[in-house]
């Protein structure tokens, strides 16, 4: 028998993602109570942190001069020039006994950037603004107390949170775990997305295509862009235009965290994903996004049929077939739901601005997300469309940088407006 027919939501761009977002939330509040691994330091880029990294010391732990110069008593300077006793060299990693126990009135020590400033001593002359001879230094400008010198603790007191849970581990994170001594950290297991591409044009990379057929190149963007996104894809067969064998396949992809399709959630008669979800009685959350490329995007959850499997449901996404409209899409909806499910905190669509070089004109009625070459430097960047021959269109693609994006009521937009930008 039939399924009923799935009953049409389209939402606007920000409607959907909106419904997304709520979804993500709840799936990283799972996450977060669940798996977790211990990962060398190393490997640790790029992973969802597990727990917080504390200071496990005051950071600095010691008045740190951030000038080569001379530590010296600030009020000491109120007359320029004025001539010190240099008492001491201290470079940065100086044993404690080498360092001076007090910079006294009328005293100065030359010291490293890095150094431990020593007690007595409240600011750093650079040392451009010195000549020493001998034991004795001439400064030529005055210092406030505080100056040149970070006071310890500043960046962090002992037991505070350095880096938060949820975090997507960079470089600066790495940098502040091994400063604590972090030689392992605790993160958030990656999950599996699996990938199924549908219809009978499709054919393997290493094939030699028909004259009606091409080859797959989804289910690779797919895997390039779900690690980006800090997931493990899992590559499942092209799925054929015909309902039991593309059944069978999504039940396959529904044991995986996340399933991905690209394919068959258009109008056409071998359109034939939301229909095979239906029959398994999936739950759309929307069928559709007022947004070009990729209107025709579904998303929601069903039950995997795998009674062993510890969550109930898993979540789906249905992609335009279409290789940007694949890509595009994955970046606006599906990514966010592999950040949740890899542990990281929900992050939010944020764009760049730019002035555009040349004249757009549009039809209304959907926020479009168009190819297109970001170029210039510093404050005078400017944009303009790649040309392109619609969604299919990879070569065009490849060749921009970023989405110019366009908003749904304005059918112009003239030269030299800024416009928002998404990068690639």
């Amino acid at each position: 028998m039939s399924a009923p027919p799935v009953s049409a939501t389209v939402l606007s761009f920000e409607d959907a993602r909106r419904v997304v977002e709520e979804q993500a939330a709840l799936i990283q509040i799972e996450v977060q109570a669940g798996g977790r691994e211990s990962v060398d330091l190393l490997a640790a880029p790029g992973r969802a942190l597990a727990e917080p990294v504390l200071a496990d010391r005051d950071l600095p732990p010691f008045p740190r001069s951030t000038r080569d110069g001379y530590a010296v008593r600030a009020a000491d300077l109120s007359q320029i020039p004025v001539t010190l006793d240099v008492i001491g060299e201290i470079k940065a990693g100086e044993k404690l006994e080498r360092i001076p126990a007090n910079i006294g009135s009328g005293q100065a020590a030359s010291i490293m950037t890095g150094a431990p400033v020593p007690t007595g001593a409240d600011a750093v002359v650079m040392v451009e603004y010195s000549s020493q001879q001998g034991k004795q230094v001439e400064l030529t400008r005055g210092v406030v107390s505080g100056e040149n010198v970070v006071p310890r603790g500043a960046e962090a007191r002992q037991g505070s949170v350095l880096v938060d849970r949820g975090v997507r581990l960079n470089d600066a994170a790495i940098a502040l775990a091994a400063s604590v001594g972090k030689s392992r950290l605790q993160v958030y297991k990656r999950p599996r997305v699996a990938v199924l591409t549908t219809g009978d044009e499709i054919v393997a990379v290493d094939a030699t295509p028909g004259p009606t057929q091409i080859r797959n190149s989804n289910t690779y963007s797919l895997s390039a862009q779900i690690q980006r996104a800090g997931g493990q894809p899992v590559l499942l067969p092209v799925a054929p235009d015909e309902t039991q064998a593309l059944r069978q396949l999504i039940e396959l992809g529904l044991r995986s965290d996340l399933l991905i399709l690209t394919g068959g959630v258009s109008m056409g008669r071998y359109d034939l994903v939301e229909q095979v979800l239906s029959e398994m009685h999936a739950e759309f959350f929307f069928t559709g996004a007022k947004i070009q490329p990729g209107r025709p995007i579904v998303f929601g959850k069903c039950d995997p049929g795998v009674p062993t499997r510890e969550k109930p449901v898993t979540y789906f996404f249905g992609l335009p077939g279409n290789p940007v409209s694949t890509m595009v899409t994955f970046e606006l909806f599906a990514r966010l739901m592999i950040e949740a499910l890899a542990g990281q905190s929900p992050s939010k669509v944020r764009f760049l601005h730019a002035r555009l070089k040349g004249d757009i004109r549009i039809k209304t009625g959907l926020t479009r997300f168009l190819p297109a070459v970001l170029s210039g430097e510093f404050e005078n960047s400017e944009v303009e469309l790649v040309p392109w021959q619609g969604s299919g269109d990879i070569a065009a693609t490849a060749r921009a940088n970023c989405y110019v994006v366009l908003p749904p009521d304005r059918e112009k937009i003239p030269a030299g407006e800024w416009v928002p930008v998404m990068m690639r």
